[in-house]
């Protein structure tokens, strides 16, 4: 492998990061736009939050042909496809004047946005090693945060009075954000060393994708990690897409929405930095129960409009969201057996299995809303299904040491 110097890894983790940041800023884009849409192209509750949910579906079937791509074509190409289909989108976001175009657009997301999500943690693993690799993690899981704070807190204080309250103009200047994007990574990863780090990684596979794929499933230890994967994200994505809403239904602007949205978020940046790197094997199931505890004490705390319960339910909120996808999927690359060769498959079936919860978050709680005219049941669902998480991770303590690959 050619030799990089020893900086040029975090410069990788810094690329890496910029992608997040873009993947953030367009996948939390609608949400604070949510009235602004509706009125605009005479949408309901239940078809915004099938629209929000409509890249995961995509996510679905488009998770483990983006890893499998992913491990052919390399990081560097792959990725730059991604970020630019992740473009595609919010500009075609901003053109849109139906339901049906709007869909459409949301729904190519789905196709730049697991390239992202597969190729970061490959991308880690190519180049952290130990302990290094979890704080790693947590970094470059920052950048979708980030990303996400600047979308909620920006669109209503500065970006939608300076751009004539115009939704669209906001969208099209994400997608500018993107192709930015797309060329600071392009110029990070030129170094010789990351051409060399793809093959290395790529001709270290003894085994077919298609293979390891079927003997990834067979595992119990796997397959309890993906079916938790589902309710993490289910929980996650329906309560980040509709938590400025919820907010405003409880009496606050759509400018203080925003500002208070922002709190988990703000929350998780810290959590990122620090959670990952102390969950090592030893710590790593314990963690997984308290993140989802925090989960389900956030969903409760959330039903109240007293102040400083409502921000306790944020704090809780924000912890939770911001390691527990990372130490799961820590957890699924660090089972015996899969590590770097295969992290590439195994990232993608973790997304293709998550994505389900992802497009079951946000429709089920528009749904839920509309027949019950508030979220009060929506918040019971997710409270059951943080509960259910608490206890697969305990049960995952007992099955993570059985899991392997026979070569």
């Amino acid at each position: 492998m050619t030799r990089a110097p020893a900086w040029y890894r975090w410069a990788v983790l810094a690329g890496v990061w910029v992608l997040y940041a873009a993947f953030g800023l367009v996948a939390t884009s609608l949400s604070p736009l949510v009235l602004l849409i509706e009125s605009d192209l005479n949408l309901t509750h239940a078809q915004m939050g099938s629209t929000m949910g409509a890249w995961q579906l995509v996510y679905i079937f488009s998770a483990i042909p983006c890893g499998i791509l992913l491990d052919r074509l390399g990081s560097r190409t792959a990725l730059t496809i991604g970020v630019l289909l992740i473009g595609a989108s919010a500009f075609a976001r901003g053109n849109a004047t139906s339901f049906t175009e709007l869909v459409m657009a949301v729904m190519l997301f789905g196709l730049g946005g697991p390239i992202i999500s597969a190729g970061a943690p490959k991308v880690v693993t190519g180049w952290f090693k130990g302990s290094s690799r979890g704080l790693a993690m947590g970094v470059y899981m920052t950048g979708p945060a980030i990303g996400g704070i600047i979308s909620l807190t920006m669109t209503h204080s500065v970006l939608l009075p300076a751009f004539d309250q115009s939704w669209r103009d906001v969208m099209f200047l994400w997608a500018g954000m993107c192709m930015v994007g797309a060329v600071v990574w392009l110029g990070i990863s030129s170094h010789p060393a990351m051409r060399a780090g793809s093959e290395e990684q790529t001709a270290s596979s003894s085994l077919p994708h298609g293979q390891v794929l079927m003997l990834l499933i067979k595992q119990p230890a796997v397959l309890l990690v993906l079916m938790m994967s589902v309710g993490v994200f289910l929980f996650n994505h329906g309560l980040n897409n509709w938590l400025p809403e919820l907010l405003r239904s409880a009496g606050m602007s759509l400018v203080e929405a925003g500002y208070w949205a922002a709190v988990p978020t703000v929350i998780g940046l810290m959590g990122s930095l620090l959670i990952p790197r102390l969950a090592t094997p030893g710590r790593r199931f314990n963690i997984l129960i308290a993140l989802s505890l925090c989960a389900a004490g956030a969903s409760i705390l959330l039903h109240f409009q007293f102040e400083p319960l409502l921000f306790s339910g944020l704090l809780l909120q924000g912890i939770a969201r911001s390691a527990l996808m990372t130490v799961l999927i820590l957890t699924l690359i660090e089972l015996p057996g899969i590590g770097e060769q295969y992290v590439g498959v195994a990232s993608g079936l973790f997304f293709s299995a998550a994505e389900m919860g992802g497009v079951l978050g946000p429709v089920s709680l528009g749904l839920l809303y509309d027949i019950t005219g508030g979220f009060d049941f929506g918040l019971y669902m997710l409270t059951a299904i943080a509960i259910l998480l608490a206890i697969g991770a305990h049960k995952l303590r007992g099955l993570a040491g059985y899991s392997k690959i026979s070569q």
